[in-house]
């Protein structure tokens, strides 16, 4: 079953290269999964992630392979495996691109020229200077049109793809759960950290992106980095992390009160998960993703005013902008094989982009929602000293109950996040179908 989406998912990236190239007089594509790279004045290598695009074809997270893509072809996988004693290099094939790829095996780079017929090819990739070893000319470069048209066509996902979301959101929860666990036995940070890659069986280099994992005050750094060794008074758990599966990465966030929580935390909380499920019951076909995006900034608003977190009018906290300094980020993104997925702000093919509204400059996504789409929705509710205290001698600092945000300032903040594919009709939530 897997093999045959795996092989129309190829098919139907052959049909978008061939069209991609209409605008161009080249011949074909290489495709370059990137170089390795060292840290400056070292020669230790920088961990390596191949370019998303190339992931989009075939998962082999590995520096100098290629892909030569041309029109009524079969596309050759130049598989590099130098001779080396220093390194592992062998890379396992996978059965399903044995189908899908002719595949020539060489040991260097350079041993791609007498592989290549005297025809003009794009070259996609960050080495400009290895498509010009290679005789390519510097026009054909990365031109942009054509990674317009790929990056905007990237936002649909083929079954093949939704099936690997899947299956990294089902890995993902079995470390979400470990962490769970591990925080409320009294863990710290990096207890809880190890115990998420324990639990999934993974190195920190292998998940899609470094996770976040915040105990109380520090959930409320959007992108906390740190692991905290020591542990006291666990009160709140957020942690954002994910699995990758085949280049494909699930994107989840959980907060979990303790019982040592303050009784209005456990409510913001409790408010917050009913909101992201309202949220991801609004995507369908049709819908600006900028409308969830208010969406969830006016069921913040709600929530502070229940709770009397803030106090006046729906009207008043809006046009105060005032949810937004407690939910300062977007409410989630396109996802993929990035993370934050190509051409979230783009409208057509030709790069064309729609900016988010000036009063939510982060929101990553201003996209029409269509089917086979696939989001996170993430709100968020924060308790931000850097962004609240200027507030207190400001009008619409008026509009805060001072003595609630600072018996919450200890406990930092709230996200849910759940990974969503847009249906013909209806959303459907890949993460909690496995909760």
């Amino acid at each position: 079953m897997l093999q045959e989406l795996y092989a129309r998912h190829i098919q139907r990236l052959a049909g978008l290269y061939t069209e991609s190239l209409s605008a161009t007089d080249a011949a074909g594509i290489l495709l370059h999964s990137g170089s390795a790279a060292h840290y400056y004045a070292d020669d230790r290598e920088i961990s390596f992630q191949a370019y998303g695009h190339f992931l989009h074809w075939i998962a082999v997270n590995r520096p100098d392979q290629f892909l030569l893509i041309r029109p009524g072809q079969k596309p050759v996988y130049y598989q590099i495996v130098p001779s080396d004693f220093w390194y592992e290099q062998e890379i396992q094939d996978d059965p399903m691109w044995l189908e899908a790829f002719e595949i020539v095996r060489l040991e260097s780079v350079a041993q791609i020229s007498g592989q290549l017929a005297d025809q003009p090819l794009v070259y996609l990739g960050d080495k400009p200077d290895v498509a010009k070893s290679l005789g390519i000319d510097a026009t054909l470069c990365n031109p942009q049109q054509l990674l317009h048209f790929l990056d905007y066509h990237r936002a649909w996902k083929s079954e093949f793809e939704i099936e690997q979301l899947k299956e990294a959101n089902r890995l993902a929860l079995i470390g979400h759960e470990a962490a769970r666990e591990c925080f409320l036995a009294g863990g710290s940070e990096y207890d809880i950290h190890l115990a998420y890659l324990g639990a999934c069986k993974i190195l920190e280099d292998e998940t899609p992106y470094t996770n976040i994992v915040a105990l109380n005050e520090k959930s409320a750094i959007l992108h906390y980095q740190n692991k905290r060794r020591n542990s006291e008074d666990n009160r709140v758990l957020l942690i954002d992390a994910g699995y990758r599966v085949r280049g494909y990465g699930s994107d989840i966030t959980r907060t979990t009160a303790s019982d040592s929580a303050h009784p209005l935390f456990r409510a913001l909380l409790a408010g917050m998960e009913a909101l992201e499920l309202d949220l991801i019951a609004q995507l369908v076909p049709g819908k600006s993703y900028v409308d969830i995006h208010l969406a969830a900034l006016r069921g913040v608003a709600d929530l502070l005013l229940e709770l009397e977190i803030c106090s006046g009018s729906k009207e008043a906290l809006w046009d105060a902008q005032l949810p937004q300094l407690f939910m300062p980020h977007g409410v989630g993104h396109l996802l993929g094989i990035n993370v934050h997925d190509v051409g979230g702000r783009m409208q057509d093919e030709t790069g064309t982009t729609l900016a988010p509204p000036a009063h939510s400059p982060m929101l990553r996504n201003t996209r029409t929602m269509t089917e086979d789409m696939v989001f996170t929705i993430e709100p968020g509710c924060y308790f931000i000293p850097m962004l609240l205290e200027p507030e207190r001698t400001q009008k619409r600092g008026k509009l805060i109950n001072w003595q609630s945000v600072e018996q919450l300032y200890s406990h930092g903040g709230i996200r849910v996040e759940d990974n969503v594919r847009v249906g013909a009709d209806a959303a459907e939530n890949l993460t909690r179908q496995f909760e």
